[in-house]
């Protein structure tokens, strides 16, 4: 039996990129946009119309959400009461689940999945695959996945969901939402997007010393290749003994000794509340 979803904020940047990976696959979708903007961009990029919320929610086994994390929390006590029992709710992120600000109701599934992103340690076939750096378009990407509540028979029919959203996708793994909370933002954006901008301001500061720009650019992304390759061992080789002298008395001066805390369940909790409340006090 072919499941229906309502797709919500399906004119949004993201709606329209789940929209078009729907296409063709076995679902029959209702597409819900509030703005008059994002359904001409949804019209304009799929060619399909948009349905009101009511209809697609009176007609949905799934409820796609591709709203902001700030969002969820109002849209989901929004329309919570008339969606049918055994409904499943998939959400794209985990900082609303695990910052508590879905309603209850325990006749519904909660799924939460994200993706992993194409890893930099990949060979695509074409250029324009191996160009594909957010993923869902043309290069293979890992997908992680969560049931946060409901029957463990609807972790299947999720999954299947997220695959398809998320297509090309070469892994899928099982976690828990307090897993990808410390996932994301702890670890990809409190800790690896920090780093990586210290890395671009590294070599900005270089070029303001006056090194060529194209040549401290090839400097920087070559040696990071390398160096990940070699720590993240997709590379069997090992640093020189001057490298590893140089991280020994830097790491000191980068990174504070506590720096790993931001990966502890009360800052996590703190992140995850403050994403879903920008600007305002954490509830």
């Amino acid at each position: 039996m072919t499941q229906t979803i309502a797709l919500l904020g399906a004119g949004g940047k993201m709606g329209v990129r789940l929209a078009t990976n729907l296409e063709g696959e076995p679902y029959d979708v209702l597409h819900v946009e509030v703005s008059e903007a994002g359904r001409q961009r949804l019209k304009e990029a799929t060619g399909v119309e948009c349905v009101e919320m009511g209809q697609a929610l009176g007609s949905a086994d799934v409820v796609l959400m591709a709203v902001p994390d700030a969002l969820i929390g109002k849209i989901a006590h929004g329309f919570i009461d008339q969606v049918r029992p055994g409904t499943g709710i998939i959400m794209l992120d985990a900082a609303a689940p695990h910052a508590g600000e879905l309603p209850k109701r325990d006749d519904v599934t909660y799924f939460v999945t994200h993706p992993c992103h194409p890893s930099i340690f990949r060979y695509e076939p074409t250029r324009e695959a191996q160009k594909d750096y957010f993923g869902g378009v043309l290069a293979m990407q890992a997908i992680v996945c969560a049931l946060m509540q409901g029957p463990d028979a609807d972790y299947a029919r999720c999954e299947a969901i997220a695959k398809a959203i998320y297509k090309p996708v070469s892994r899928s793994h099982r976690v828990t939402v307090e897993d990808m909370a410390i996932l994301e933002p702890a670890m990809s954006e409190t800790i690896a997007a920090t780093l990586i901008t210290a890395l671009r301001e590294a070599t900005d500061a270089v070029v303001a010393r006056g090194v060529p720009a194209e040549a401290a650019r090839d400097f920087m992304l070559g040696h990071i290749g390398i160096e990940m390759g070699i720590i993240f061992e997709d590379f069997p080789g090992r640093f020189s003994d001057g490298a590893l002298y140089a991280i020994e008395k830097a790491k000191p001066k980068l990174l504070r000794d506590d720096w790993l805390k931001v990966l502890e369940p009360d800052e996590v909790m703190a992140s995850v509340r403050e994403i879903c409340n920008p600007g305002g006090k954490a509830s």
